[in-house]
């Protein structure tokens, strides 16, 4: 698929990794190119989870790429950088803005060295404007994008969504431009400056609710107990049960009022006007759906055709049959930290999954391999070693 494409890859924490991994995936030769003392995921994790201290965030985002370590600071390793610069096709970033540009590295910089480059410059808020010095991270920009609003109980405080899901969306949003300027540099022969940001990736999650509201105005008010969805008519959302929760989405009246025996309820049903008795409804469905245990409502609703799902934890999720049979968990065996069990990348490809080729590198792995190919003799690569510029595996470890 993208075998014969090369990316330069300047990133760190999550948003950069992710979108160079699903390159690499794919079949590119990802260069890592780390500071010596390695890239910010190799030693931060989540949940404080280190493998015989292999950072599982670091894994978790730098499959199938090689590393190479320079001291940027120093001109000789800026020439290794200009050097493989003219030959890359795709250079993808993420370091605060205006880092690269301070370095040497910026697009227009680029754009002069390599005229056929796609650069990808991924951040917070974009590259211009008032919040450009800002920290963007993750949970920010839920609460300033208006998604911590979206869910929850009436008086329940704002609640961010428990995982990075704008880090991830901007990262194959970034991806996705990526390959769109490949594809049109085809044709034109010209590179591109693609831009990816959380806060118009966060924007995007939001496009049906956001958009009704900048059409139609305020959208409904929370509910206590909460309703899942602000534009939804009930009944929708996450019910209790006898002995625990299932969920219900999009049900017709009349079959929800079947299915829970309680013929009024159809009644209710007033197709001109989904909002009137809503939170009637949707407290007439909870109550009812507590009456009996999680496996009865899931057999009845398959009787009745209701759109339900059961609320699982991650440990029903890692048995769940159609997560195995879609091979979305693989487990990978590190020479360090063991066996590691990580996410697959989610496209298949004529039915499957793209290989593993390459494990997670080691800060430095690939150093000589790389300067080798750029032409440099091995004397040449020890004095760079020697030197504190270009590190390798032997010198980080």
């Amino acid at each position: 698929m993208l075998e014969g494409i090369k990316v330069l890859s300047f990133t760190h924490f999550l948003q950069g990794p992710a979108a160079v991994q699903m390159l690499a995936d794919a079949g590119a030769d990802v260069i890592k190119i780390e500071p010596p003392g390695g890239a910010f995921e190799r030693s931060w994790s989540g949940f404080d989870a280190f493998k015989e201290g292999v950072s599982i965030f670091f894994l978790l985002g730098n499959r199938n790429q090689r590393s190479l370590s320079l001291d940027l600071r120093n001109e000789k390793a800026k020439e290794i950088v200009l050097h493989m610069v003219r030959e890359a096709n795709v250079l993808v970033e993420n370091y605060r803005p205006g880092v690269l540009e301070r370095l040497g590295f910026g697009y227009e910089d680029m754009k002069a060295v390599n005229p056929r480059l796609v650069y990808c410059s991924c951040s917070g808020y974009g590259s211009s404007g008032p919040y450009l010095k800002r920290p963007g991270q993750d949970m920010l920009l839920q609460a300033m994008s208006g998604m911590t609003m979206l869910s929850g109980g009436a008086d329940a405080p704002p609640t961010p969504v428990g995982s990075a899901i704008v880090d991830q969306h901007a990262a194959a949003l970034a991806a996705f431009g990526v390959v769109s300027a490949l594809l049109s540099r085809q044709r034109t022969g010209r590179g591109a400056l693609v831009e990816s940001n959380l806060l118009n990736a966060a924007l995007d999650l939001q496009i049906e609710p956001f958009t009704y509201y900048l059409n139609k105005g305020r959208l409904w008010a929370r509910t206590d107990p909460p309703l899942g969805s602000r534009f939804h008519p009930a009944p929708y959302g996450i019910y209790r049960t006898a002995d625990g929760w299932i969920a219900i989405s999009l049900t017709p009246i009349s079959q929800m009022a079947a299915a829970l025996d309680y013929p009024k309820l159809a009644a209710f049903n007033d197709p001109k006007d989904p909002m009137r008795r809503r939170d009637e409804i949707h407290h007439i469905v909870y109550e009812r759906v507590q009456s009996r245990k999680t496996a009865e409502w899931m057999e009845i609703f398959d009787a009745h055709n209701i759109w339900y799902a059961p609320v699982n934890d991650y440990e029903e999720v890692e048995t769940d049959p159609q997560v195995a049979h879609n091979n979305m968990i693989m487990t990978i065996e590190h020479p360090q930290a063991g066996e590691v069990r990580l996410l697959a990348h989610p496209v298949r490809y004529d039915g499957e999954a793209p290989p593993l080729r390459r494990l997670p590198p080691r800060q430095g792995e690939h150093t000589r391999e790389i300067l080798a190919e750029l032409g440099y003799a091995a004397d040449e690569i020890d004095a760079l070693s020697d030197g504190g510029i270009a590190i390798t595996n032997k010198a980080a470890s």
